[in-house]
């Protein structure tokens, strides 16, 4: 048996799958302990952990502890001269038109901050040797009388030369048992000072609250007689086994939205369709990502709360527009979505758990897009009434209908969520018309056709049980781990030498950390090297295939960069500009025996076949209400149609039509 469990800001996913046989169930997140709403989600699915072999895990008790300022007390050791780099930062503004602007606020304090006597320059020689136990010596009475947590240690130019962390790293665990020690050539081999040390303490800080966390969940876990592969989902699309992300805690910031954009490919693949644009709308969020050919967008870096965290993360662009996003008129007199949300409790009005304004879900209600008889496969009341009292004032003040006004507002939402997908498509070189829009999580397709529609898309894929495909996403992944590193390197005729060195380099590195996760099988690799003109501030990402690394020429680099550069800035670029390698990229990938298979849960206690009625902002329509495992293969459903599923509904609008194919996809197109 297959166990994924997907936690989220409403709803907490799990599926688990035995011989084909799938079992699919979603109940409410405990923010305050998203450890107890995996237990429940377990104990109400009737899983029997001692049957269980692969259980893979996601949530955001990583990027929880940030945003809420809840991770641990941690000291930050750097070399001399650069203690105020965290606070220093950038000299740029994020926002250069506000007044009042203050700079994101690090999560360690100025006097939290130590400094060691050491200097190692950009190519790794030692310009002052450290004196270890000296600066151990000074260094211990005030870390003890802190009492940190955790500490991280950044030193200048750790990135190509180690052994000084390494020194002092290795003297405080001696002293200072039981405290997180985290460097940054572990977690950010690669320059840039600010970025790296933010990364550092940044890892440090969660590094305890996501230990602490899974020692809690595994000995529930065991407690219920659960004995076998424990994973953890990564922001970069691939899970590694718990041992291995305890020491790398970074990774895992945003391991949701990761396994829905894994779940999402994987399906659609099974279509043959390799171009899809993810949209992943659930309770408090919206999340898109690019998938081209099968690969999702691969990004170096990210920001969290206004912090820069250097490590690789699927490219997924996040908006406040989920299902409890409230609805909310501004100062001006102007409709607004998001970005605050109602979250698990209380959530939207209609939940009757003590919401009281109105958000999406409410809206979805009053349309009629949302059926309360077939909410959740009729599991879960929903109180319409309560949605529309919730609208209620929100409407008077815009002189509209409540209906009006709940239309305006899906409309207000679908038109933000267009905005998120021409970031990761549009503004990256990409034409969005040339992929299928796959919409999942609760709301995802409830709105995908009219997105699908304002972006040219002609095609939308709806998976099988959309509303819980994150969690498929988590047994469907694969054992992955990415490993960067700065080596400035010209690309002259001796480049291809030094990338095949590097890479070789990379992945005896790779062999050692899978043989000490005990990850048996072979392992795939994928290599890349960030490039640029000499003089640029910022790199291009180039693949480079492994298969061609024997015959790798100087000619080969250059016409990799230029056809890369071109796609992203769109104009020509000289060959016979200096060119240069920044850094290296090694992504290595051990696949999972089998892909298990995702199909539509049957809902067979009601009709296959009714009618509705829906409130538009003309007024009310008839429309066609099927059960999605109740269609036949291979016909056509012409809108307007709502297709329900135990975990989320597909609207079909008037000029399109769906088929449903042999794998349960939902294929949807617009007629001719």
């Amino acid at each position: 048996m297959r166990v994924g469990v997907e936690v989220g800001g409403t709803f907490t996913d799990l599926v688990a799958v035995e011989d084909g046989h799938i079992v699919l169930t979603k109940v409410p997140s405990t923010p305050h302990s998203p450890d107890i709403g995996v237990m429940n989600a377990i104990d109400h699915a009737s899983v029997n952990l001692s049957k269980v072999e692969d259980l893979v895990h996601g949530s955001t008790v990583a990027t929880n502890a940030l945003l809420e300022r809840k991770g641990a007390r941690v000291a930050f050791i750097t070399t001399k001269g650069f203690r105020d780099i965290l606070h220093l930062q950038r000299h740029d503004r994020l926002n250069i038109y506000d007044l009042r602007y203050q700079r994101p606020v690090p999560v360690v304090e100025r006097r939290d901050c130590f400094e060691v006597s050491e200097r190692v320059d950009g190519h790794g020689t030692i310009i002052e040797a450290l004196n270890t136990q000296a600066e151990v010596d000074r260094l211990v009475p005030a870390l003890q009388a802190g009492a940190y947590e955790a500490i991280g240690i950044c030193l200048l130019s750790s990135y190509v030369n180690p052994d000084h962390e390494r020194a002092i790293q290795s003297a405080l665990e001696a002293h200072l048992p039981g405290v997180f020690i985290t460097c940054s050539s572990d977690v950010s081999r690669e320059f840039r000072e600010f970025e790296r040390a933010s990364t550092t303490t940044l890892a440090a800080y969660v590094q305890p609250v996501i230990d602490a966390y899974l020692n809690r969940l595994e000995k529930k876990l065991g407690k219920l007689g659960f004995k076998d592969r424990f994973s953890v989902m990564q922001s970069n699309g691939g899970r590694l086994p718990v041992g291995g992300m305890r020491r790398n805690a970074i990774s895992a910031l945003f391991s949701g939205p990761a396994a829905g954009v894994v779940g999402a490919t994987r399906q659609a693949m099974r279509s043959e369709v390799g171009n899809i644009i993810t949209f992943d709308m659930g309770g408090t969020s919206t999340d898109v990502c690019l998938v081209t050919d099968g690969r999702p967008s691969l990004s170096p870096d990210t920001i969290l709360d206004g912090l820069p965290v250097r490590t690789p993360v699927l490219d997924i662009a996040t908006i406040g527009a989920g299902g409890g996003s409230l609805i909310w008129i501004d100062d001006g007199g102007m409709l607004r979505v998001g970005p605050r949300s109602s979250g698990a409790m209380p959530g939207p009005a209609c939940y009757g758990r003590g919401g009281t304004l109105p958000t999406i879900t409410d809206a979805h209600v009053i349309c009629g897009t949302i059926r309360p008889e077939a909410f959740l496969g009729g599991t879960m009341a929903i109180l319409p009434e309560r949605s529309v009292e919730a609208f209620e004032p929100l409407a008077k003040k815009l002189g509209m209908t409540v209906a009006q006004a709940a239309n305006a507002s899906l409309r207000l939402a679908a038109a933000n969520i267009v905005r998120a997908i021409q970031l990761v498509s549009t503004e990256k070189g990409h034409d969005p018309r040339d992929y299928s829009l796959v919409p999942f999580g609760g709301a995802g397709p409830l709105m995908a056709v009219e997105i699908a529609d304002d972006l040219g898309l002609a095609q939308v894929l709806v998976p099988p049980n959309a509303g819980v495909l994150s969690a498929y996403g988590l047994i469907a992944s694969d054992f992955a781990k990415i490993y960067t590193m700065t080596r400035r390197t010209a690309v002259d005729d001796a480049a291809p030498d030094v990338v095949r060195d590097t890479f070789v380099a990379m992945v005896a590195e790779a062999e050692a950390d899978f043989e000490s996760y005990e990850l048996d099988g072979d392992l795939s690799y994928t290599f890349g090297a960030d490039m640029r003109f000499v003089g640029q501030a910022f790199e291009i990402s180039v693949d480079i295939q492994a298969g061609a690394l024997k015959t790798l020429s100087r000619k080969d680099l250059i016409d990799g960069f230029i056809a890369a550069h071109h796609r992203v800035y769109m104009h020509g670029a000289s060959a016979a500009q200096a060119i240069e390698i920044v850094g290296f990229r090694l992504e290595a990938t051990r696949k999972i025996d089998s892909l298990p298979l995702l199909k539509e849960r049957a809902l067979t206690d009601r009709p296959a076949h009714q009618k509705s009625v829906m409130q538009g902002s003309d007024g009310p329509y008839d429309v066609d209400v099927l059960t999605a495992s109740s269609l036949e293969i291979g016909s056509e459903i012409a809108g307007p149609a709502l297709i329900e599923g135990y975990s989320t509904s597909t609207f079909v609008p008037a000029g399109w039509f769906a088929v449903r194919q042999e794998n349960d996809n939902l294929i949807l197109r617009k007629k001719a």
